[in-house]
């Protein structure tokens, strides 16, 4: 399977998740403080994760030039 489709897929799930948690936030589905937090938490991870997934990418492109 090509680089690009893999990261494609990967990316557009992080998406996904991380549009869930804001779904979720933004219409008040935190009901205590330390759910919030939970979801910032998880919203922050994903963040993370699409950050490696593009940088893997980007270097993954640089390697072939």
């Amino acid at each position: 399977m090509d680089t690009h489709k893999v990261a494609s897929y990967l990316l557009r799930e992080i998406d996904k998740l991380k549009e869930a948690q804001n779904t979720h936030l933004s219409g008040g589905g935190a009901k205590t403080f330390d759910e919030y937090r939970h979801v910032c938490g998880v919203i922050r991870g994903l963040t993370h994760a699409e950050t490696i997934v593009k940088d893997l990418v980007q270097r993954m492109d640089q390697s072939d030039e």
